[in-house]
């Protein structure tokens, strides 16, 4: 089955400003939820504009891989 409808991307912004205009000291957060379950899967805190990147590059994965493979990459990405 495709990632994207095993487990759903939040991303959780602290402030309300873009991530591009957000200061160096704002975390923002990132979380893979598996939609069976509502269990958290990953989740990583990140500046905010790392937070918008990695968000980018789970979405593109969710879209085109598989569960397995999607939890296989990700697993490894440190938070």
């Amino acid at each position: 089955m495709i990632a994207e409808r095993a487990y759903r991307l939040i991303v959780t912004r602290v402030g309300r400003t873009p991530a591009l205009l957000a200061s160096a000291s704002r975390i923002d957060h990132v979380e893979v939820v598996e939609i069976a379950s509502g269990e958290v899967v990953l989740y990583w805190d990140r500046p905010a504009q790392a937070a918008s990147a990695l968000a980018r590059e789970l979405r593109g994965d969710l879209a085109r891989m598989q569960e397995d493979e999607f939890i296989a990459r990700w697993s490894t990405v440190e938070s």
